[in-house]
């Protein structure tokens, strides 16, 4: 492990901290991660119709992602909490049975904000079950992850493909 792969959120005991970003240079930052849900047919026409008895499934949907990604800092342990200067959540559905889920997150701040846009992605696709489930208990969420990250020391990050 090379100097720059050291794990930061450990001390000198090797035991859990959070990490000090006082010294860190305030950037723009941005990140994206996705996810998706993957469901039956019928469910997929259900929620496409707003026939879905809990409501309007990708409104409830995209209003918990954003507020999961405000809340971050409460659920993650070593996150720090930062202040949101973006939240946009974006769905696709026409795959067939999947409806495919982009979180875009920014700020203006010392730290990233990929894990804000990763618990956006997951609490969205989770919402998603949970207004759904009653009539298909079957649907598989995933995969989530980081798409990009702009703007920080670690410099910038592009996914290249789903599986690398």
């Amino acid at each position: 492990m090379s100097m720059d792969d050291k794990l930061t959120h450990f001390n000198e005991q090797q035991r859990a901290k959070m990490v000090d970003v006082s010294d860190k240079q305030e950037t723009v930052r941005e990140a994206v991660a996705v996810s998706r849900v993957v469901m039956n047919p019928d469910t997929m026409r259900r929620v496409k119709e707003g026939k879905i008895g809990k409501g309007d499934v990708l409104a409830v949907a995209q209003v918990a992602g954003i507020m999961a990604a405000k809340k971050t800092a409460e659920i993650i342990p070593m996150c720090h909490p930062i202040p949101l200067n973006g939240v946009n959540i974006q769905f696709d559905d026409t795959s067939d049975n999947t409806i495919h889920i982009e979180v875009t997150v920014k700020t203006k701040g010392v730290t990233g904000v990929e894990m804000e846009a990763l618990t956006a992605a997951s609490a969205t696709a989770l919402t998603i079950y949970d207004m759904c489930k009653a009539m298909d208990k079957g649907m598989i969420l995933g995969p989530t992850y980081l798409m990009t990250k702009t703007g920080g020391k670690s410099g910038d990050y592009a996914r290249h493909s789903e599986e690398g």
